[in-house]
């Protein structure tokens, strides 16, 4: 099969080496891709949906799999469809799950799916008024799409007030929180699961767990997300049996009632308090660093089950995990998240790596190619991704493959997977 892969980051890389395991796999192209993907495959920089589909066609592509929100929330798939080509991911319509936050809360609300009390405005009275009648923290979204940064978690009435204000006149998101959603604090530890579906059957990944802060122990600006692990004992059969039950199938059926059928991966952010999982938020995609830790790990044909997700299939799949562990750390720029810093030399030692290649791996992100090697260029650069049967190890290799890389500026968490391991 001839595969396009949509997206130039560590989870489009991730995705693209478990791809080529499988036997099936003739050519890979990726669109745009990064300095690295052009040895996995071919990169092209045809942006627009129109002149893909065409390359698509022109190139004989059997499947395409888009990586980010972005070109899901505006309709890659839509095009795709209407061409008759086959693609991984949800419609416009249905990407809106992620893409706009009151849509999301209205259909868990509509369906009886878990999730904290809520509304949803564009009046600051109201959300002011909502916001008195709280109790303790409170979170404020905007509404559409901000990369992951537009959830504010404020520690007092007057905090909550004042991001309404911020988002509501667009100082802070611009247009994407000009509406907003103001809920009740979830107390408890996170989740963050993955279910395959081709919009009626769906398979189920292992919980996996992200850590969004900047530094050790938690503390710093959120990120993109600095590293991750999979699958987490956290999540024990009994509440991944309740996810399922209550949040994932429920979720499927719901959008295949409101004429909007899901396909592709549908990644639930969960919220588990006293044992109860409640749904945080969906979104249309992968979550990166998560898709690093997730996708080693399958032992079936990976590309298969993209295949079949995208062609109705999923019942009829062999699916299988190796039941090893999963650790990625991710090595950031040194002014990320706040900007991306100036290209520098990635030195990498690569008579250790390849000493290591039974451990794990690197996943290549904000990386350029050059002459004289790779080049730090983004915000995140890589995830280091450590493999083993128990976590602990898979942690230690995890920093074992990062002990080989260096470059300029470069940060990375010391304590990955401290949850479960200890930091």
């Amino acid at each position: 099969m001839n595969v396009l892969i949509v997206g130039n980051g560590a989870r489009e890389y991730s995705i693209a080496l478990a791809l080529k395991k499988s036997s099936k796999l003739n050519k890979l192209f990726f669109a745009p891709g990064n300095g690295a993907t052009s040895a996995l495959g071919e990169n092209i920089s045809v942006a627009d949906y129109e002149g893909l589909a065409n390359f698509a066609k022109k190139n004989q592509i059997d499947l395409t799999i888009v990586g980010p929100e972005a070109p899901l929330s505006s309709g890659i798939v839509d095009v795709f469809k209407k061409h008759n080509l086959k693609i991984f991911g949800p419609s416009k319509k249905a990407a809106r799950l992620e893409s706009s936050k009151a849509f999301m809360k209205n259909i868990l609300a509509k369906y009886n799916i878990p999730t904290a009390k809520y509304i949803e405005t564009t009046s600051e009275a109201e959300a002011f008024a909502f916001i008195d009648a709280l109790e303790g923290t409170v979170v404020v979204k905007a509404d559409g799409l901000c990369a992951g940064k537009g959830v504010i978690i404020c520690n007092t009435k007057d905090e909550a007030k004042d991001a309404v204000k911020d988002m509501l006149n667009g100082d802070s998101f611009g247009d994407a929180g000009k509406r907003v959603v103001v809920e009740e604090y979830l107390d408890g530890f996170e989740l963050s699961v993955f279910a395959l579906t081709d919009g009626k059957n769906y398979k189920i990944l292992p919980a996996a767990q992200d850590h969004k802060r900047l530094k050790d122990g938690n503390e710093g600006p959120n990120t993109g997300g600095m590293g991750a692990y999979a699958p987490t004992p956290l999540c024990t059969p009994e509440i991944m049996a309740k996810i399922e039950k209550n949040i994932i199938a429920p979720t499927i059926k719901a959008m295949e009632a409101e004429g909007s059928p899901f396909e592709g991966v549908l990644f639930a952010g969960i919220m588990v308090v006293n044992n109860e999982p409640y749904t945080l938020e969906f979104n249309v995609r992968f979550g990166d660093p998560e898709c690093e830790v997730l996708m080693p790990l399958i032992s079936s044909d990976v590309l298969e089950l993209f295949d079949a997700c995208a062609g109705g299939e999923v019942e009829s799949l062999k699916f299988s995990m190796s039941g090893r562990f999963a650790v990625g750390v991710v090595a950031a720029s040194k002014d990320y998240p706040y900007s991306n810093a100036a290209p520098v030399k990635i030195s990498i030692d690569e008579a250790a790596l390849a000493s290591l290649s039974t451990l794990g791996h690197i996943s290549y992100a904000g990386v350029e190619k050059r002459e004289d090697g790779l080049y730090a260029n983004g915000g995140r650069i890589l995830v280091a991704v450590g493999i083993a049967d128990d976590i602990k190890t898979a942690q230690q290799n995890a920093y074992k493959i990062m002990s080989t890389v260096k470059f300029d500026g470069m940060q990375y968490r010391k304590d990955i997977a401290y949850q479960v391991v200890g930091a």
